[in-house]
């Protein structure tokens, strides 16, 4: 028998391998899982991994592969979730769930330790049928979210590997080296030995787990209720502790066990279902790889500790009976956590609001397009003040409120989707006019500037921008690229729903009426984060610039679906141009100058030359030929509407300076105010590129790799494309294919890059979506 034996991270796991090598020269930690990480982890992460083969850990190595997809649009009925580390903690349940090994199926024909292992085989296919050294793939390959992936035992590889001779391991990318593979074999061929990862804290990360778990299960009704709101919002962060010069990361569990003792989480489906039994909030610590699409940081310190003090424990409030986990009260943050201040609850989330809108699209989600469809490629977000939001400060307003603003989905009955789906709309609709209302009421002269946060003097995400590549999306603090379609204004009702709605309630293995009702809503939470924007603008204006955003079939959900806009109360800006939304951001910008953050000279510069003096000469001269695609749409550039949605761009000097671009393809649209049928309402003339210093995303779809002294070239080649065949030759000679002899290296330094500029967000990027040019 084979022990594989626990840390924080996971229970005690059997299983019968291989016989094992009396002296092993392969060691899996230390020899084995950086190959995986170098070569494999970039694809097998998260919940779209291949057939749930997860290889950035031990716990996913010894779970194996599964034929049932996570992700299913159609599935009638909720799927029982396969979460590592929390719905099965050893290998007989995960047999039980219907996964397979991959690493070594015991024969009773005593096959060879190589022949019995799928792992193997895979990867001895790639290697013995490597693809020529930077070619492009056949066309017959399907890449990206539309792959149907091939899941076979390692009793049906035989015919796997007939079907698909170079269809081995890495999948039609380039391969392992000799010496990789070699250790491969030689690790199965011992026996396929796992050990734990086992994270050691350091011994003042030590001490702050202890006071962290401490606070979070004291016995007081009060530090109760602010303890469960706290974990239901913070359980998909990996928690680091301020001040370590290579912090672990933690995730917030309910596990069975008190500190001290091993961590057995309570495998409930949400993080606001009921446990079923009394629980303990833990700390542990994360032993996986780390990937960019579900490291989603949040700091922790003795400082925030005494932040949460000041918001939920300085007014004097109590709690009468503590609110259990009913459908109803799951649908209904408002009334659930209604004892604590609601000022406390929005101030929280300001703090960290990048934090709370990066969890809307990333995490375990992986492939978010039940959000993302519904929002613009690119849009900025700005927040209503505290001391303005009347939901926060208004006790007889919240009362009316409260019982509209729950969010659908607990129904999983495809039968009662259009009725839940109907009731929910029509609360949301009431509101928004119960809203309206009290704000013209309030400000009958319309609202100010000074109703927006201005992150207290030094928060930056009081301004974000989200750029949407297709199914995922990323937020950055600040305003990026060119003055966007459209804005957003959130307040409290909307910030936390918008919360509940896609993180805490959203079920990655739920139905499709669960799905469709996600989805839906969250095309109201859309339309109202507009509807308040336009809040500011002249009411004269507001219908011009809602019609351009709900042009063609959107029109039909401003008469269907969506509460009757406010055009008739005015805004107390004022405004000097035709174009107020511009010069309503350029008021912003203004006013929130001490947050803004460095101006975005490369998108928005309106200066012959817009260049630091403090960058060096060579990155005057790439940033000047990048801002070719400033401010231009694709009806002059036609190569912007032919471009991946985020390519990666690399540009080396001869001195060893390099420079890291992201090239955000923002795709138009006449409105996304539909499910289906997202191409028909494509405007690719109106297509934009945002050329953005650094790293953006967890899915680059193509990387090139320049030489500085070629930028000029490479930009001058690329902006006179018309054709996507005009892309080939172009791709020949800056492009990293899937194929290229150093593509992995290339790769890789884009996460040494992040090292060396942000090394608390440091992770492997996904390579899930990366295209066959």
């Amino acid at each position: 028998m084979l022990g594989i034996y626990a840390c924080s991270r996971m229970a005690v796991y059997q299983e019968v391998p291989a016989p094992l090598a009396a002296k092993p020269t392969v060691h899996y930690q230390r020899d084995v899982q950086p190959i995986f990480d170098r070569t494999c982890v970039a694809c097998h992460a998260c919940n779209d991994a291949p057939c749930q083969l997860n290889l950035a850990s031990a716990e996913g190595i010894i779970r194996g592969a599964s034929k049932l997809p996570v992700y299913d649009g159609l599935r009638s009925e909720d799927q029982a979730p396969t979460r590592l580390g929390v719905d099965a903690l050893n290998v007989e349940a995960w047999r039980a769930k219907g996964f397979f090994s991959a690493r070594y199926a015991a024969a009773s024909d005593g096959t060879a330790p190589l022949q019995a292992s799928l792992l193997y085989r895979m990867v001895e296919l790639g290697h013995t049928n490597p693809w020529p050294p930077d070619s492009k793939l056949p066309d017959e390959l399907t890449f990206g979210r539309d792959r149907q992936h091939q899941c076979p035992t390692v009793d049906e590889f035989e015919d796997y590997a007939e079907k698909r001779p170079q269809q081995g391991m890495p999948w039609a990318m380039t391969g392992l080296s000799d010496g990789e593979f070699r250790t491969l074999q030689t690790w199965i061929a011992e026996g396929g030995a796992v050990e734990a990862r086992s994270p050691v804290p350091s011994p003042r990360e030590q001490a702050a787990v202890e006071r962290w778990e401490q606070y979070l299960n004291r016995s007081g009704a009060r530090e109760q209720l602010v303890a469960r709101y706290l974990y239901e919002h913070l359980f998909l962060a990996h928690l680091y502790f301020e001040g370590e010069d290579k912090p672990l990361f933690f995730e917030l569990i309910r596990s069975r066990t008190p500190s001290g003792q091993t961590p057995i989480p309570s495998s409930t489906v949400r993080p606001n279902d009921d446990p079923g039994a009394a629980f303990h909030y833990r700390l542990r610590p994360l032993s996986e790889t780390l990937v960019n699409k579900t490291h989603i940081t949040y700091g922790l310190s003795d400082r925030k500790r005494q932040r949460y003090d000041a918001l939920f424990f300085a007014d004097d409030w109590t709690v009468g009976v503590l609110p259990g986990y009913s459908d109803a009260e799951r649908a209904n943050a408002f009334s659930t956590f209604a004892a604590i201040p609601a000022k406390a609850r929005y101030q929280f989330m300001l703090d960290d609001a990048e934090y709370f809108v990066r969890t809307f699209i990333r995490g375990p989600v992986c492939s978010g397009q039940i959000a993302t469809d519904v929002i613009r490629d690119q849009f900025w977000v700005l927040f209503e003040d505290p001391a303005a939001e009347v939901y926060v400060n208004d006790a007889a307003y919240r009362q009316q409120a409260t019982p509209l603003i729950g969010v659908p989905g607990q129904d999983s009955d495809l039968i009662a989707t259009h009725s839940e789906w109907e009731k929910y709309r029509e609360q949301r609709n009431h509101y928004v006019e119960l809203r309206q209302a009290r704000y013209a009421s309030d400000q009958p002269q319309g609202p100010r500037l000074a109703d927006l946060w201005d992150g207290d003097g030094w928060n930056r995400d009081a301004m974000l921008t989200i750029f949407r590549h297709h199914d995922n999306a990323a937020v950055e603090r600040g305003w990026h690229g060119a003055l966007p379609d459209t804005l957003w204004v959130m307040d409290y009702p909307l910030l936390e729903r918008s919360y509940y709605q896609l993180v805490v309630n959203f079920n990655v293995f739920g139905s499709v009426s669960h799905q469709l009702q996600t989805r839906l809503y969250f095309d109201l939470i859309r339309n109202e984060g507009e509807y308040n924007f336009l809040r500011f603008l002249p009411a004269s204006e507001r219908k011009k610039l809602r019609d351009a955003w709900y042009a063609d079939s959107g029109k039909i959900k401003l008469f269907t679906t969506y509460a009757k806009p406010d055009d008739q109360v005015p805004t107390q800006i004022v405004y000097r141009t035709d174009d107020p939304k511009a010069e309503f951001a350029g008021q912003v910008l203004e006013r929130l100058r001490k947050v803004r953050g460095p101006a975005d000279l490369l998108n928005r510069c309106e200066q012959e030359r817009c260049e630091r003096q403090s960058d060096s000469a060579v990155r005057r001269q790439v940033e000047h030929a990048l801002r070719t695609f400033a401010g231009v749409r694709a009806a002059q550039l036609p190569v912007i509407a032919l471009l991946p949605e985020l390519v990666y761009l690399r540009v080396t000097a001869p001195g060893g300076e390099r420079m890291v671009y992201s090239l955000v393809h923002n795709r138009a649209h006449s409105n996304v105010a539909f499910l289906l049928g997202e191409e028909l309402r494509r405007e690719p003339d109106k297509d934009t590129l945002s050329v953005l210093p650094g790293i953006l995303g967890s899915y680059p779809n193509f990387i090139f790799d320049v030489a500085a002294p070629d930028i000029e070239a490479f930009v001058e080649r690329l902006a006179s494309i018309t054709k996507a065949a005009e892309l080939e030759p172009l791709v020949e000679r800056w492009g990293v294919r899937r194929t290229h002899p150093a593509f992995w290296e290339i790769f890789h330094d884009f996460t040494r890059y992040v090292e060396q500029t942000d090394p608390v967000e440091a992770a492997l990027f996904d390579l899930n979506r990366y295209e066959n040019l």
